[in-house]
């Protein structure tokens, strides 16, 4: 620093400041859905909306009421309790993926479960944004809302103008009277 020119360290935030808007992280919605049917599946619902208040990076903004489901699937097992989550994050969809996955497992879910199978706890990475991806990891928006009314109704009262992409409203979306029963539980 020749001449008598004296700076002053940098800080994050005049960093952030200086960033352009594609280095800048934005903060995102997401949302995800909640599914339990073994070991007190009220508490494994509401035990998740509190972690993933604590995913870092991540603000959780809204949940739903939990409903209770009849099984999907055709597999004979215990009701499910469901709800959703509305997330802002500045996470990609991935890192938010494999953030919902390490809760599962801290909760003890097993990958190798039967598809459509009785479960711990399973997340669902429902809507990133306006993301579309098809991955074998991910895929976005997920397929199953509109189908399926434990995602549906749940994602309705968190997010009733959410606007997904080849679905249009949620609010819009018509209910599937022929799925099994379902019911609003809390």
């Amino acid at each position: 620093m020749a001449g008598g020119d004296v700076r002053t360290p940098r800080t994050h935030e005049d960093e952030n400041l200086i960033m352009s808007d594609a280095e800048r992280p934005h903060w995102r919605p997401a949302y995800v859905g909640l599914g339990s049917n073994l070991q007190s599946p009220v508490r494994q619902i509401e035990s998740a909306f509190e972690l993933l208040a604590e995913i870092p990076g991540t603000r959780l903004v809204a949940r739903s009421a939990l409903y209770r489901s009849a099984p999907f699937g055709g597999i004979e097992h215990p009701d499910f309790v469901n709800g959703a989550a509305a997330l802002l994050t500045r996470l990609s969809a991935m890192k938010l993926l494999g953030e919902l996955q390490a809760i599962e497992t801290r909760r003890g879910r097993l990958r190798d479960e039967a598809r459509w199978g009785p479960r711990v706890l399973d997340l669902d990475l429902l809507v990133y944004s306006n993301a579309k991806l098809d991955d074998s990891k991910l895929t976005l928006p997920h397929p199953g809302i509109a189908a399926r009314n434990f995602v549906l109704l749940p994602l309705r009262e968190v997010a009733p103008g959410l606007v997904i992409a080849g679905l249009g409203r949620v609010d819009k979306l018509p209910v599937n009277f022929d799925e099994p029963r379902i019911s609003r539980i809390a």
